[in-house]
């Protein structure tokens, strides 16, 4: 059998059938003299055995284990992993479909926030907050929690959301406070004020959330980058009140 007749037999691709003797998953038959390679039928049987494992869900490298002769795991062993692993994913799609019949009734309602789909404990947290005036740090703030929401594992975020339930003072003022910080420049004697205001109205818990150094990556730069250079300067300023209040006794005001 040439390439194509033997892609066209087990119903992949003659790419596919390439692919994997690239990969040495299915051994490349010596070429004969007029330099087309001729497959025959242990060749057939071995690759409808690498299309069942790879429908089954396997990756390739699991599929090299699976047929390795002298190592690698057993099949029963890799299928076993594999039906655990799938039940993990029914267990995700569960949750996430009566997160999605939540939200539905929401959005029937009439109900969903203007940043939805979010958590439950986000929505709450936002339905509390009620409406603000209109304040871009106010719509950045509002931003980064749905993306929070998002990318946070729901134990952490569930911890995260009820420290933000216990913000005190008025929300409106700080916003303000950071908002007249667009065009300052960083040593402007406001910034001192907008982290004092802030960190008044954090609770105790953010000061055991470690910020990240400026320049690290990840997050926290995102945000940060989006800020005016004063406000950056505000935030981690009144960030890190919060840590220096928390450290020096204020640790079980936030619990």
């Amino acid at each position: 059998m040439r390439i194509g007749e033997l892609a066209a037999l087990v119903g992949v691709t003659p790419r596919a059938v390439r692919h994997y003797h690239r990969l040495v998953l299915l051994p490349e038959p010596a070429r004969l003299p007029n330099n087309y390679r001729e497959y025959g039928i242990r060749d057939a049987v071995l690759l409808a055995r690498v299309r069942r494992l790879t429908e089954l869900g396997l990756g390739l490298d699991e599929v090299r284990d699976v047929l390795a002769d002298d190592a690698g795991r057993e099949v029963v062993e890799v299928l076993e992993e594999l039906d655990a692993d799938l039940a993990r994913q029914e267990d995700v799609v569960r949750e996430r479909r009566a997160r999605l019949a939540g939200l539905l009734v929401e959005a029937r309602a009439g109900r969903l926030s203007a940043e939805g789909p979010v958590s439950p404990e986000l929505a709450a947290l936002l339905a509390g907050v009620g409406e603000l005036p209109d304040s871009p740090m106010a719509v950045k703030d509002r931003e980064v929690l749905a993306l929070l929401d998002t990318v946070v594992p729901a134990e952490e975020r569930a911890r995260l959301m009820g420290l933000m339930r216990e913000v005190s003072g008025s929300a409106a003022e700080v916003y303000g406070l950071l908002d007249a910080l667009a065009d300052a420049a960083v040593d402007d004697p406001r910034v001192e004020e907008a982290a004092r205001a802030l960190a008044g109205a954090l609770p105790d818990g953010i000061g055991r959330f470690e910020l990240p150094a400026e320049g690290s990556g990840g997050l926290a730069d995102v945000f940060f980058a989006d800020l005016a250079p004063a406000q950056a300067a505000a935030v981690r300023r009144g960030i890190a009140l919060v840590a220096e209040r928390f450290e020096g006794g204020g640790e079980h005001g936030g619990e």
